[in-house]
């Protein structure tokens, strides 16, 4: 198995939404502004459509579940859906300060998934992909690699 670079993407946030703790842990919101996403066969802008619905347990760990719409310079619409692991309870002070934290500064590991219907981009409906992420305040950026036999 390999893992085949893909694309860095960085998705701007509004200020999340607070639902509060429920009975699986504590919901926040993050409504997706905008962005843009780059790599050897992909390059656009995200588009404000998405969100990450993260729920925080216990145990400081936020489970992701993230929506997003990426529009490629070439004119296509691709469909990102992902979950993912990020141990913010380990960079609980950075962030508090408004600071940010790199690539592996944390566990922030994620498996996007991709739809379109773009003739271009259809290879990308049967890549798995894994991600690692970092980020700061108002914002979020992943390294994305597709892996390959």
């Amino acid at each position: 198995m390999n893992l085949d670079f893909l694309m860095t993407y960085r998705a701007t946030l509004k200020a999340p939404v607070i639902v509060g703790t429920g009975p699986t842990g504590m919901r926040q919101i993050f409504d997706v502004t905008g962005g843009t996403f780059e790599g050897p066969k992909l390059r656009g802008t995200l588009l404000p459509s998405g969100a990450d619905w993260i729920q925080f347990g216990a145990d400081g760990i936020g489970r992701l579940d993230v929506r997003a719409t990426l529009a490629t310079d070439d004119g296509a619409n691709i469909y990102m859906q992902y979950y993912g692991i990020g141990d913010f309870a380990a960079a609980a002070d950075t962030l508090q300060r408004g600071e940010s934290f790199d690539y592996g500064d944390i566990y922030f590991v994620t498996s996007p998934r991709f739809e379109t219907g773009d003739e271009r981009y259809t290879w990308l409906n049967r890549l798995v992909c894994v991600a690692e992420g970092r980020a700061g305040a108002g914002w979020v950026e992943y390294r994305v690699y597709g892996v390959t036999s």
